[in-house]
């Protein structure tokens, strides 16, 4: 098949690394693509947000499926646009893309579906905002009701920190903290059909102990060897399938892939959120260890026929991914600056480590950055010590001038095996 796939960050390297990889895909274009994206996809240039462009290209490049990686162009309705042509498309419409796309929206479908979730307030005065933050004490959860990249969350102890975010946003909803290790647990759905795939965790904050500011994702691995093996399991039964469920009730539908990001609390699970699309860098990892062909998946869950596919099969191999973040990150990122050492990866850490690119571009013969997260080194191994060696291995041949990166992604897991 011809597989069209919209996005540019390492997320979108992975899913086309993946498909790449799979024998029924015999054209791989990726729009607008990155340096790395341009080794093992055709690049085009569209605009990721304009829905009929996005379509117009689909149809000129005769593609079977168009997967649409990030969450914006999915709430801007990108899919429904595709679908509109007549070619499936894996990622749900700009309705269902809500429950992303609105912090608001997701917990009424939470209620409705009898999810459970940390208990919260909607606001939209300073009068509200104060209420709510007195009434759960610290530590204080303000999100803002929108899309902001994975960086419209403070969590902190500090009342002042909290309302000035919780004021700078149009609509907020603030909730009670969840206590306990988080879990990303990500499922591909036809809008009945629920598929689980393997959990994995990331690491928010930008520097080592969870210490700074949140990030997009500094890091992931997978499995989880701490995990109770009934965890996929319990999720799907109170969680994903019952907001599937109620998302069809309602009369949108949810196709594509279902993000739950979990709290395990003292309590049991607790929804934290919800995303409408792969996970990053979540995805880095948990691809790794797939060893079903993706593109049959993806294209099953456009046609609304994934009841009919084979159990997935995975590997017993762990996965480890750490993110290189330029310069400043998450702030305003340093970009232009020229990255080394990728060749030499390739050369010596194939095929047990491989470099995945989220911001760069090509100038000239060099990659440079362009973005704040730049790089996500992926490897894998018998274990989580093994593949956490690799990851951090390779990591060390590649230079990037004024990076950061974390050195403990997955060291308390590993440690623990």
């Amino acid at each position: 098949m011809n597989v069209l796939l919209i996005g540019n960050g390492a997320r979108e390297h992975a899913l086309c690394r993946s498909l790449s990889l799979d024998p029924d895909v015999t054209a791989l274009y990726c729009a607008p693509g990155n340096a790395g994206i341009a080794e093992v996809a055709e690049l085009r240039q569209v605009d990721p947000l304009d829905g009929t462009a996005v379509a117009a290209l689909a149809v000129e490049l005769g593609a079977d499926l168009v997967v649409v990686g990030p969450e914006a162009p999915l709430v801007a309705g990108v899919a429904d646009a595709v679908r509109g042509a007549g070619i499936p498309v894996f990622g749900p419409s700009g309705e269902a893309a809500q429950l992303e796309g609105s912090k608001a929206f997701a917990k009424d479908v939470m209620a409705g579906a009898g999810v459970p979730t940390a208990r919260s307030y909607v606001c939209t005065t300073p009068d509200e905002v104060d209420e709510a933050l007195d009434a759960f004490g610290a530590p204080y959860v303000v999100k803002d009701d929108g899309l902001a990249a994975g960086k419209g969350v403070v969590v902190t102890d500090d009342l002042a920190a909290a309302a000035a975010h919780a004021n700078s946003c149009d609509r907020v909803v603030i909730e009670e903290f969840l206590d306990g290790p988080e879990v990303s647990l990500f499922a591909i759905t036809d809008g009945e059909t629920v598929l689980p795939l393997q959990p994995a965790q990331d690491f928010k904050r930008a520097l080592d102990d969870d210490e700074g500011p949140n990030t997009g994702g500094m890091g992931a691995y997978s499995p989880l060897p701490w995990a109770d093996p009934k965890l996929v399991e319990e999720v799907l039964q109170t969680v994903l399938q019952p907001t599937v469920d109620e998302l069809r009730r309602r009369g949108t539908p949810f196709s594509g892939l279902l993000y739950a990001g979990l709290a395990i609390t003292s309590r049991g699970v607790r929804v934290i959120e919800f995303n409408a699309r792969f996970g990053d860098p979540e995805t880095q990892v948990v691809l790794a260890r797939l060893k079903t062909p993706l593109a049959g998946i993806l294209l099953a869950a456009a046609n609304g026929t994934l009841a009919d596919l084979e159990p997935l099969r995975w590997s017993d191999d762990a996965a480890v991914t750490v993110v290189i973040a330029s310069h400043n990150y998450p702030g305003t990122p340093r970009t232009g600056d020229p990255i080394t050492g990728l060749a030499d990866v390739a050369a010596e850490d194939a095929p047990h480590a491989y470099v995945l690119h989220a911001g760069t571009k090509r100038d000239g013969d060099a990659v440079v950055s362009a973005g704040g997260r730049v790089l996500s080194v992926t490897a894998t191994g018998k274990n989580l010590s093994q593949a956490r060696d690799r990851a951090y291995t390779a990591l060390g041949r590649i230079h990037l001038d004024g990076s950061q990166h974390r050195t403990d992604i997955a060291a308390k897991a590993a440690a623990g095996e």
